[in-house]
């Protein structure tokens, strides 16, 4: 090595270490891109495009296409976008598409109840909300975009789950804990599957300070043209506000929100197929 800290070709020292996995993430991202801008590039106009070795891309490509990220066509040697990729992308449209068009009804949800309205998917096992339209009172709920919660005890998670058989709940919650965070916690399969039969009953579930003390929502699911549960949608608010005979009332009216918002997003529900 010399005295400039280079090997016998030349390299900086280190530079022949193996990248870290940030770095390959980063590198596997950039190449999805370049990928993704193409109508089908080969192998050597990919490393021309991203400056780098073709042995080093043909190992990134590997590994997306292990993921569905990416697909080759052995005939043309052409490398293109791949179905999981183009899932993702759809996923994104889809969620874009709820909180732009569910918008409306949660201001008028909010307007009607008083209280805050939300709208959230189901993703591994948890709730996922998307948008919000907060109450204007002093005491209210709030749940920033993006936060995850337990979908066993979430209003809109169980509302989601009630559309589900009980076979494909337990498939979804098989060797995880139900998380106890309250006395009304509905934290085992039966004490939930109980529940869920209920709100099947209802049309409509209830957080009843299952998550939080002092805190309850009422929520109802979300159908695409399917018939497929895509997401659901809900007010909460503190439960000196939210009364016994306000969860009757409230709940018919979320029930209405969310086949109205189905309806919108050119959604049935499943007995109207």
């Amino acid at each position: 090595m010399d005295g400039n800290g280079r090997g016998k070709r030349g390299r900086k020292a280190g530079e022949n270490a193996a990248p870290s996995s940030v770095q390959v993430l980063d590198r596997s991202l950039a190449l999805l891109t370049v990928v993704a801008e193409g109508d089908g590039s080969t192998l050597t106009q990919l490393a021309d495009e991203t400056g780098m070795a073709p042995s080093t891309v043909h190992r990134l490509l590997a590994t997306l296409a292990g993921h569905g990220m990416v697909m080759h066509d052995p005939d043309t040697g052409a490398w293109t976008v791949g179905l999981k990729a183009f899932e993702i992308g759809n996923a994104y449209l889809r969620f874009r598409k709820l909180g732009t068009i569910s918008r409306p009804f949660l201001k008028g949800l909010m307007e009607e109840s008083g209280e805050t309205a939300n709208i959230g998917i189901e993703e591994g096992g948890d709730v996922v909300f998307i948008s919000q339209v907060e109450s204007h009172a002093p005491m209210r709920a709030f749940f920033r975009p993006g936060r995850r919660g337990p979908v066993h005890a979430s209003g809109i998670g169980k509302a989601i789950l009630s559309t589900w058989s009980d076979k494909e709940i337990a498939q979804l919650l098989h060797g995880r804990e139900l998380a106890h965070f309250t006395d009304k916690t509905r934290d085992t399969l039966p004490a939930l599957l109980k529940d869920i039969q209920e709100i099947r009953h209802r049309g409509w579930s209830v957080d009843d300070e299952e998550h939080t003390l002092g805190m309850r929502c009422v929520a109802a699911p979300i159908f695409n043209e399917y018939g497929e549960t895509i997401a659901g949608i809900s007010i909460s608010g503190p439960s000196v506000r939210v009364s016994d005979q306000k969860l009757s009332t409230f709940g018919p009216i979320v029930r209405e929100r969310a086949d109205a918002l189905t309806k919108a997003m050119g959604g049935k529900r499943p007995e109207e197929l």
